[in-house]
């Protein structure tokens, strides 16, 4: 009787182990994120976390900073940086943040007036961040008085340099900051390619969209598929996401992919990949038309797990 007991409790305790192992090569679930703000039409922030589609949310933009300039956000029919408004979202990323959703300022943008000019110009710019936005802030600051989980890299224009120190100064302030980036699908960016060298970015989302040498066209998914691959064993970050528009009428040179497509042939594609994070929708206010992100969230979850080995 001695011996069978033994050997149950062996037999559990094997299993015990075994689930250990498991859940211990397990690092992340799927998500998807989405840049909100740069539509007066696409509703509330709070509105946005209401719909429980998202697990990250990208504040765009913050498109005027570097040399020596006073930095500035652009949100554009939501409110005016300029007179104080925006001091309204303070309550609603808290509330973003109380459902578990990770808030982040994203800088650059296709328009605006950024660049760095030196480390030190990096170091004084990652100083503000912290100080403004971040886990630094003592006071209410543009948007209130909320403490934001992150910075995005939206770099697409301007200088190219100088982006790899940003990232450094800004994990130095807290490792537990976190870092995101949103390159274009040739490989290398031309922009970001020295910040995501650093390998200090949580997740990169790859836009597979107004780049037809790498995105979804006409059916054909491989080109996608190849620059994907690429990306995968090519960068040193935590995390890589699909980049996508939300909607045909979201990029203006293509790379749209109908949802069917999207759940049935490219995510089985690419979802085993070991850095496979989930998907970027650009933007909240195009997936509001279209409805694209409710119609892809549960392929889009698969399992609810990415494996690291």
């Amino acid at each position: 009787m001695f011996a069978k007991m033994a050997r149950k409790s062996q037999t559990i305790a094997l299993l015990i182990c075994l689930i250990a192992v498991a859940l211990s090569k397990t690092s992340y679930a799927t998500v998807i994120s989405t840049y909100w703000g740069q539509n007066g039409f696409e509703g509330t922030l709070k509105e946005a976390c209401d719909t429980g589609t998202y697990k990250i949310i990208m504040i765009a933009f913050l498109n005027t900073f570097g040399g020596g300039q006073t930095p500035s956000m652009n949100l554009a029919g939501h409110c005016d940086p300029s007179s104080g408004t925006c001091v309204i979202f303070g309550d609603q990323i808290s509330y973003c943040q109380d459902l578990g959703i990770k808030v982040l300022l994203s800088l650059g943008g296709a328009w605006g007036n950024y660049y760095l000019t030196s480390t030190d110009d990096a170091q004084s710019v990652a100083d503000y961040l912290w100080n403004t936005f971040l886990g630094g802030r003592t006071s209410a600051g543009p948007l209130g008085d909320a403490t934001l989980d992150g910075i995005d890299f939206d770099i697409e224009g301007g200088s190219n340099l100088y982006y790899d120190d940003l990232a450094r100064f800004l994990k130095q302030k807290d490792d537990s900051v976190y870092l995101s980036a949103a390159p274009q699908c040739p490989y290398p960016d031309y922009y970001l390619a020295s910040a995501i060298a650093t390998g200090l970015f949580d997740s990169v989302w790859v836009q597979f969209y107004n780049n037809p040498p790498c995105q979804y066209s006409d059916g054909n998914i491989a080109n996608l598929i190849n620059s994907w691959y690429y990306w995968t064993t090519s960068i040193n970050a935590t995390h890589l996401f699909l980049g996508l528009p939300a909607s045909p009428i979201a990029a203006y040179s293509g790379g749209y992919i109908p949802a069917d497509i999207l759940n049935s042939q490219v995510l089985p594609a690419i979802e085993n990949s070991a850095k496979y994070g989930g998907v970027m929708l650009w933007s909240r206010y195009y997936d509001l038309l279209n409805g694209y992100g409710a119609s892809i969230i549960s392929s889009t979850k698969g399992n609810g797990l990415v494996y690291s080995s």
